[in-house]
């Protein structure tokens, strides 16, 4: 046999056994319907299982966010029936052109999968629904989670629980189309702690999507691991009470623990119940938040920023007393030519100009600081001055998102010369152009969390703890991050002076906080009155108490409502009282708070 005749035999059986191969499998998937049924059976699909999500509570135990069930309703569009539209869309409670949408949606995208139709329908709601559900087939409701929010507070630090949009499932595979992640405050900073791990089922499925059996006898099978609680360190009673001497008011209010740096309270006002943006007016009710001038959903407590005022002059006399510019005993002319001041006084040591709040004194100090050179290198000297200025300032934790875990703090400004550059030129201003910033005016911006941090740094006498919330996650405790004290490189001495002038801010007969007076406990405290020309000022005032065991650090800012201690100050030392007598001494102090209006200019 040649090797031209071997190829043609060799080339024919190859050939051969393809044509009965080719035979074969038509007459197992296409010509018989036994083994056709079979295939269709063989179709695997994962059917992800959601676990719980954390629970959240204060810092004594009492549950502040729950798991609530609520009813997504589906439809899968092969297994629906002719049907009265209007009937249906009258029962739930969706306009007819929305519901048209949803369904075409649901039968573009697949007509043997389900597809949801009305979103987040409180149980009572389904309920109802429900009684009717059997007259229009392939419709059916789906169990889904979300939380509930116990006592409607703290919706700024709790943030919120919402559907997942296209960047969080672009930067995190985790989630899915119709997944629910944390949008805001702790929900946001521990969603990976809270969420848990999903689990997963295996089934067989036919053609049309049906469940025929477990796979592989559910060997594949995960289970849902639960979100891990949270114990956060808000007290649950002085954040509603502090919500509520805040109602009709503009401003904020934050509470710190000084020896933990735990946040006990933290207010923006106005605020809202975080129970508006759970279920299915959710959308609704956020467009109104949205919408309302007095921009509820704004954070004040850590994004607004405001000029610090007075209380600033703390912060300037104890970096001046460690660089040696000054001493407790240096006394210096009140003179009004250079800066404006106001009451009696004319020759203060640092203690009173402290009480007195003189702005020549500190205009004086701050220069000490940043001008000592002759005249014609004073321009030099204000930008190595300044400088320097800026990162002691620093240490103080302005100009900083002080390492704290609530999320999208503004860190406000504190300027350095390149900031100064930038408006009038290199070398081209000297502390003349700048001295506003000596009594808390001027280019200085803070933020409210950071001036409570401020109070406790001052009560613990030169150090603070990173601000925050957390207080355990599960049961492994607090992150390590927020358990080493940050020093201010002020020495502990320095502080006694400017303890003793607070102290006597509040308790002396003519002091400027008189009414932050708590009868049995010695109060430290500072005034501020923020200028906001040509509007009115906003009213600002910081505090610690007791003074030699201080529990509690306070800052509250009331806009447009005046002098510090008219105000501001009396919010303060009710708090405070709140928090460590557990009742108010006097009901009248309370009801004028309470009666107080305070919404714009």
């Amino acid at each position: 046999m040649n090797l031209g005749n071997r190829r043609y035999i060799i080339t024919g059986i190859f050939l051969l056994f393809g044509v009965i191969f080719i035979a074969r499998l038509f007459s197992l998937q296409v010509a018989t319907d036994d083994w056709r049924a079979k295939a269709a059976e063989l179709t695997e699909e994962k059917v992800k299982i959601y676990p719980s999500r954390g629970l959240i509570y204060d810092r004594n135990g009492e549950l502040l966010v729950a798991n609530r069930a609520i009813y997504d309703l589906m439809a899968t569009p092969r297994k629906v029936a002719p049907f009265d539209t209007v009937a249906f869309c009258d029962l739930i409670k969706m306009d007819v052109e929305d519901f048209e949408e949803a369904f075409n949606k649901a039968k573009r995208y697949s007509r043997y999968k389900a597809s949801v139709i009305k979103k987040q329908i409180d149980p009572e709601d389904f309920a109802r629904i429900a009684e009717q559900l059997h007259k229009y087939p392939g419709f059916y409701g789906q169990t889904r989670t979300v939380r509930n929010y116990t006592r409607g507070i703290g919706a700024h630090v709790l943030g919120d629980f919402a559907e997942a949009g296209p960047k969080d499932i672009e930067q995190d595979s985790y989630y899915i189309p119709g997944d629910y992640i944390g949008k805001g405050g702790i929900e946001r900073t521990y969603e990976e702690e809270l969420r848990g791990r999903k689990g997963a089922k295996y089934v067989l499925v036919d053609v049309r999507n049906n469940v025929q059996e477990s796979f592989d006898g559910g060997r594949l099978d995960t289970a849902a691991v639960q979100g891990q609680d949270l114990t956060i360190t808000l007290d649950a009673d002085l954040q509603a009470y502090a919500e509520k001497l805040m109602q009709n008011k503009l401003g904020s209010v934050v509470a710190i623990e000084p020896k933990t740096g735990e946040i006990l309270a933290l207010v923006s006002a106005p605020g809202w119940d975080p129970n508006l943006l759970v279920g299915s007016q959710r959308g609704t009710n956020y467009a109104q938040l949205q919408s309302d001038s007095l921009k509820p959903l704004y954070n004040r407590a850590i994004q607004g920023q405001y000029r610090p005022g007075s209380i600033f002059k703390m912060v300037q006399s104890l970096i001046a007393l460690q660089d040696g510019k000054i001493t407790p005993a240096t006394r210096i002319t009140c003179n009004r030519g250079i800066i404006g001041c106001h009451g009696a006084h004319s020759y203060d040591d640092l203690e009173g100009a402290i009480m007195h709040s003189c702005n020549p004194y500190f205009h004086q100090v701050m220069k000490r600081m940043v001008e000592q050179g002759e005249e014609e290198s004073r321009f030099k000297d204000a930008q190595i001055g300044l400088n320097a200025w800026k990162e002691k300032i620093h240490r103080f934790g302005f100009g900083t998102d002080l390492d704290s875990d609530i999320p999208r703090i503004l860190k406000g400004n504190v300027p350095g010369s390149s900031y100064y550059d930038n408006i009038y030129g290199e070398l081209s201003w000297a502390y003349s152009t700048i001295y506003s910033i000596s009594i808390g005016e001027g280019e200085l911006l803070i933020n409210p969390l950071q001036m409570a941090n401020l109070s406790a740094i001052i009560a613990n006498r030169g150090y603070y703890y990173p601000p925050h919330v957390i207080k355990s996650v599960g049961t492994d405790g607090k992150p390590e991050q927020f358990l080493e004290p940050i020093s201010t490189g002020v020495d502990e001495k320095h502080f006694e002076t400017v303890v003793n002038a607070m102290q006597k801010v509040v308790d002396t007969p003519g002091g400027t906080a008189r009414r932050a007076r708590i009868e049995g406990i010695e109060v430290c405290g500072k005034t501020g009155t923020v200028q906001n020309d040509p509007l009115p000022d906003h009213s600002v005032f910081i505090a610690f108490a007791p003074k030699d065991d201080p529990q509690i650090a306070v800052s509250v800012y009331v806009e447009w409502s005046g002098f510090g201690g008219t105000w501001a100050a009396p919010i303060a030392s009710l708090l405070i009282e709140q928090y460590l007598n557990d009742s108010i001494a006097n009901p009248a102090k309370e009801q004028r708070i309470l009666d107080a209006e305070f919404l714009g200019p």
